[in-house]
């Protein structure tokens, strides 16, 4: 998380239900929750974002099935208030906050065998069928919370520009998760691990310049996250925590070096993790890949920021798991910002 000069994190369980929203149009109150059995091989990540100045949520939900292929959904279903995480048959519920919450999906899911597709939304959703889905999983914390509200060192809120802000706050946590999955007739009892995030304030994607984000929980005594973000102008910011044994090792420095194939799609990294304690090597295979886009209301016709959302098998220390892998970047002439920037160097 960047955080600007002279404030600080108020971390408060109440952050774990929704907020009134600030007098800004691109209001957004998300949470975001990814799972994975690595023994059954399969995967999902769910978010629901409520933009209720613009009268609806963001739903995608995405599931990676054993035999390679991919249940996607994108909707915007129409809201009239910021009470809940509860729209086009997803539902997000606090159980225990900070420790025990419940995800919800009964709708439809793209079922598709060529994930890639979703480059190009309009035709995919031509292309393949929905299929009916249900899912129902249950997350509890393996690991501290995480993050929180930027605010004043008096405590204070910060002034935020709402066009270029992504969030007022941020908490994310390594979580355990028992329930089920069901695609297309086809039920997974799911006994394995993911990650979660919130966050809440104005958001635009295309705030966003570039971040690769790599979230995987090994176990209840064992996980990762690495964040690197570029910023215009400015160096890398690199954050995140490393879960060893019930704390968190704050992350100091980190690098990834990442394996692209022709559309520069992500299909390999390595990532070096420091924390002030030791170092870590964490590998990255990417196995099935949906690519996201997110395009400015105005800007040109190839003005849009890209999103890559990859079920990955990761290796640490001897361990293996599965995990998530999203790359974020702002695309110029069909490459991304960050490739450009890398091959600059």
């Amino acid at each position: 998380m960047y955080m600007p000069p002279h404030s600080k994190l108020r971390l408060d369980p109440r952050d774990e239900y929704n907020h009134v929203p600030e007098a800004v149009s691109n209001y957004n109150e998300s949470a975001y929750f990814n799972a994975f059995d690595s023994a059954r091989g399969i995967g999902a990540w769910m978010r629901l974002g409520n933009r209720p100045h613009e009268g609806h949520a963001e739903l995608s939900c995405c599931v990676y099935l054993p035999d390679g292929r991919v249940g996607f959904m994108h909707q915007r279903p129409k809201i009239e208030h910021n009470e809940a995480l509860d729209a086009g048959g997803m539902r997000f519920e606090v159980v225990e906050p900070f420790r025990h919450l419940r995800v919800h999906y009964e709708g439809e899911l793209l079922l598709m065998d060529d994930p890639h597709a979703m480059a190009d939304p309009s035709s995919a959703f031509k292309r393949y069928p929905k299929r009916p889905a249900s899912i129902a999983l249950d997350f509890r914390g393996v690991s501290p919370m995480h993050g929180g509200e930027i605010v004043a060192l008096d405590g204070s809120p910060i002034v935020l520009d709402p066009e270029h802000a992504v969030y007022r706050g941020h908490i994310e946590q390594n979580m355990a998760v028992t329930g089920h999955i069901a695609v297309d007739g086809l039920r997974f009892d799911i006994a394995g691990h993911g990650y979660r995030d919130k966050s809440w304030g104005p958001r635009h994607w295309h705030s966003f310049y570039w971040y690769k984000w790599l979230p995987v929980t090994f176990g209840d005594d064992f996980g990762a996250l690495l964040s690197i973000k570029g910023r215009k102008g400015q160096p890398n910011h690199v954050s995140g925590n490393v879960l060893r044994d019930g704390r968190y090792e704050p992350v100091v420095d980190g690098r990834i070096e990442t394996d692209y194939d022709a559309q520069h799609y992500p299909r390999a990294f390595t990532a070096q993790v420091r924390t002030a304690e030791r170092s870590y090597t964490l590998t990255g295979k990417v196995g099935a890949l949906v690519p996201l886009r997110h395009r400015r209301v105005a800007g040109g016709a190839g003005d849009y920021t890209r999103i890559t959302e990859g079920i990955t098998e990761y290796r640490c220390e001897g361990r293996s798991a599965l995990g998530m892998s999203e790359y974020c970047d702002l695309m110029v002439d069909g490459v991304p910002i960050s490739v450009r920037e890398e091959s600059a160097r």
